[in-house]
């Protein structure tokens, strides 16, 4: 082969390598916060119709769970992206925990108390028997002690079962509007379901929580990561099918039944696409809801003194993703 075109074929060799080196999508781990489930639903789905990979980005969904502190791989550098609750991500700064929240999910916290029929308001509850598990000492049951007068001789102990409530007709408990009130519907009770973020309590939920030095490394990854998800919810909240099939392949054990029950109740009380989403975008937070959240803590006595809670979020990745509902 003459020399010349030995350098062109090597050179053409060089060029098509560089292309393909500069299209080498970046790679993120990304933690959710429990199994498989709708909830999760645009994550998937943005893996499902390579949502992800139109933004140059190759993204491994991992499933959360009872035995995965997504919030500690994150700090450790294990994983990129953490799904966890608003308050968590408030927690672990008053601790030094260097993670930032960088967008949410639900845009109302799925919180809610379940009481059976007859029950007409959430005030009517008080002083009457709730289900509450340790972890609302420091989430929503502060909340409801202020706003509504309950007081802790009301608790009883929650073991993660709706069997004490179907039971007992006195008792009422806590959950997710997504999740436990399938179950009681199920065994033929027709419960009564207050969902505390209509009524004030203002928590984001499902937050993407990342380390600061993740953020300050990968913040073009980052945001478009964000970018892409809430594409993904998107397409999601309009025809779940690509996402849910991803979803049963990832959990076998999750039923079509309630996979159709969670859908239809993100989209009821409009978890996903309600609130700052309206304006600036799915996934999208805003400092002044942050800044309530910080509020309803100091009103209820469990923030700390001396805490800047604002280095817990940033909204410039989230801020106006322009995907709107």
């Amino acid at each position: 082969m003459p020399t010349r075109l030995i350098r062109c074929t090597i050179a053409l060799l060089y060029a098509v390598a560089g292309i393909a080196l500069a299209q080498t999508p970046d790679r993120i781990v990304f933690s959710t916060d429990w199994l498989a489930q709708a909830e999760h639903g645009g994550f998937y789905q943005a893996v499902a119709e390579g949502i992800y990979r139109k933004h140059g980005l190759d993204v491994k969904v991992e499933m959360g769970g009872p035995q995965v502190n997504g919030l500690q791989l994150a700090a450790a550098g294990r994983i990129d992206i953490a799904m966890g609750d608003a308050l968590q991500v408030l927690a672990v700064n008053e601790q030094g925990v260097p993670l930032v929240a960088i967008a949410a999910t639900f845009q109302k916290n799925p919180t809610v108390i379940i009481a059976h029929p007859g029950v007409t308001a959430l005030a009517d509850l008080k002083g009457k028997p709730i289900a509450v598990g340790a972890a609302s000492n420091t989430t929503f049951w502060p909340w409801l002690k202020t706003q509504y007068g309950f007081d802790d001789s009301q608790k009883r102990p929650y073991g993660f079962s709706v069997q004490p409530f179907l039971a007992d007709p006195n008792l009422s408990q806590q959950g997710f509007v997504t999740s436990e009130p399938f179950t009681i519907e199920k065994a033929g009770v027709e419960p009564k379901v207050f969902l505390l973020a209509d009524l004030g309590y203002p928590p984001y939920s499902q937050v993407l929580i990342v380390s600061r030095d993740t953020l300050a490394k990968r913040g073009d990854a980052l945001a478009r990561f964000v970018q892409a998800s809430a594409e993904g919810w998107k397409s999601y909240l309009a025809n779940p099918a690509p996402g849910n099939a991803l979803i049963r392949k990832a959990n076998p054990q999750m039923t079509d039944a309630l996979m159709a029950y969670g859908y239809r109740k993100m989209k009821e009380y409009r978890l996903v696409d309600g609130g700052d989403a309206q304006r600036h975008g799915l996934l999208s937070m805003t400092d002044a809801h942050w800044q309530s959240t910080v509020a309803f803590m100091r009103d209820a006595g469990i923030a700390k003194a001396g805490v800047d809670y604002t280095r817990a979020w940033t909204t410039a990745l989230s801020h106006d993703t322009h995907v709107l509902p």
